[in-house]
This record gives C-alpha cells, structure tokens and sequence, in this order.
C-alpha cells in the first residue's frame, strides 16, 4: 500500500473519531454514529490494501 493511501485512511479514521467523541458529547447519536462509519470504512480500506500486499508478496515469491 502507498503512504499515500495509508495517511489518507489514517486520516479518515481520525475524522471518525473526532465525529464520534463530537457527537458523544453532545448527546448527536447522528453525528456519533457517522464517526462510527468513518472508522468502519477506514479499517476495511485498510484490510483490503493489506490483502492487496499480501498479493503482491506471494507473487513475487512465486515468480522466478
């Protein structure tokens, strides 16, 4: 995965919990659960560039 779609997860996963603590403390289940989401969607880009990696690896492991 490039740094660059890392810092941009990293990112998007620090806005949700921005969001989520916002909404927390406010009593906005709404807002609270949007930060959810954004972790949410974070976390699964971030798994789908790791399989993406391990792809990667196990094809250059194989090819001579």
């Amino acid at each position: 995965m490039s740094n660059k779609d890392r810092a941009s997860n990293r990112a998007q996963d620090a806005k949700g919990r921005v969001k989520e603590a916002a909404g927390s403390i406010t009593g906005n289940r709404d807002l609270e659960n949007k930060g959810k989401t954004d972790q949410a969607k974070a976390g699964l880009k971030n798994a789908g560039e790791d399989l993406k990696d391990a792809g990667h690896k196990l094809k250059d492991a194989v090819t001579p």
